[in-house]
């Protein structure tokens, strides 16, 4: 199928995005794109509205799995390309939409030419910008019969030259979690705070000390509060709850659950101190994304004979991806590829895939396919 095709149907997903939890009309998209080129087995409403597509070799070999991502975010785009989002507060401003298009590319290369041992898993996987999918899809009981021996996924990376990869050993990207302090005390009326609990002081006291628990721990770790919020806008009350959210950040697992029960112990301490209750909340749990060398030198191997440019980053990105949780599964290797210096970042309101990476992320997995399967 000419390159158009892959385009033409990357700008339909642009047009129709679907936040994570929501894909339906997504996942019916690409299972008729890919239905159409008879792959060998197909599981569907995987860890939800999750598919995966199974081309199978005549011998028998390892199992590879390449992952896509099904969710848009919700925000409301400011571009304005011919295929700009029809859905207001909802867009693909992460370049979603150019990753499953990549894996519909390969699912193409394939349908072409089976590989001659083995098995290539295509998986295509909700929710990740809410770090809940890849949990979702684990734990399905179909996930065993697409267990993969090495499982590869990429990002575009906005500020990189286009096409350029973008490697890392060992970890590539931040594991994080969110977590919101619930704090209760004990409402009064404004003029007799003495009468009452209020967690002002504590929330104030744990604005100043959580983020600086990190210097407790080894390697890179951040806390950054990002909400905070105290009783309502009632002069004559002295407010009786409160609450406050943090993101946690690290680039190492253990460092990262190391510093989870750092700051949620403090807290607690804080709390008793002001005669406080104390309650936790965690959400948006993303893993260190983790690289195997052994998957790595596979994968560096296609870049050198596909003669791509390459740069080692020095140190892993701080933001997350939900193919972490794979790497901690099997082994894995997630890489960057440039989507141009000049491209606006990722998840600002401007931001559209490059067209012109299609083909380049294609030829990219088919030649780990083929150095692996045949």
């Amino acid at each position: 199928m000419p390159l158009t095709e892959l385009i033409k149907l990357r700008h339909d997903l642009h047009e129709n995005p679907e936040i994570a939890g929501q894909e339906t009309h997504t996942a019916e998209r690409i299972l008729g794109f890919i239905d159409k080129l008879k792959p060998d087995h197909i599981i569907q409403n995987l860890g939800g509205t999750g598919l995966a597509f199974i081309f199978e070799g005549k011998k028998p070999g390892p199992r590879l799995l390449f992952r896509a991502e099904l969710d848009a975010l919700p925000i409301h785009e400011t571009g304005k390309p011919s295929y700009k989002s029809k859905l207001s507060g909802k867009a693909h401003l992460c370049g979603h939409d150019g990753h499953m298009v990549i894996i519909c590319g390969l699912a193409e290369k394939l349908a072409a030419q089976r590989p001659e041992n083995g098995e290539v898993v295509l998986l295509f996987q909700p929710a990740e910008e809410t770090g809940e999918g890849a949990k979702r899809i684990l734990e399905d009981p179909n996930y065993d019969r697409i267990q993969p021996d090495y499982a590869f996924a990429l990002h575009n990376l906005p500020g990189f030259p286009l096409h350029q990869v973008v490697v890392r050993q060992d970890t590539f990207a931040a594991g994080s979690v969110g977590l919101t302090i619930s704090l209760t005390g004990k409402t009064s009326h404004a003029a007799h705070p003495d009468a009452g609990i209020n967690p002002a002081a504590a929330i104030a006291q744990m604005i100043q000390v959580l983020p600086k628990l990190t210097e407790k721990v080894r390697s890179f770790t951040l806390v950054t509060v990002i909400h905070a919020e105290l009783g309502s806008l009632a002069f004559g009350t002295s407010a009786g709850k409160g609450s406050l959210s943090l993101t946690i950040r690290a680039f190492d697992q253990d460092d990262l659950d190391r510093l989870k029960t750092l700051i949620t112990k403090e807290a607690e301490s804080i709390s008793k101190s002001e005669k406080l209750e104390c309650n936790f909340s965690f959400v948006e749990s993303f893993a260190v994304s983790k690289n195997d060398p052994h998957a790595a030198e596979i994968a560096k191997g296609a870049f050198k004979e596909l003669g791509l440019d390459q740069i080692e980053k020095e140190e892993p990105f701080r933001w997350s991806e939900d193919f972490g949780l794979f790497s901690q599964s099997c082994p894995s290797y997630l890489f960057g590829l440039g989507s141009g210096e000049s491209c606006p970042q990722l998840h600002e309101p401007s931001y559209d895939f490059p067209d012109e990476l299609i083909e380049t992320g294609v030829r990219i997995f088919e030649g780990i396919v083929r150095k692996v399967n045949g």
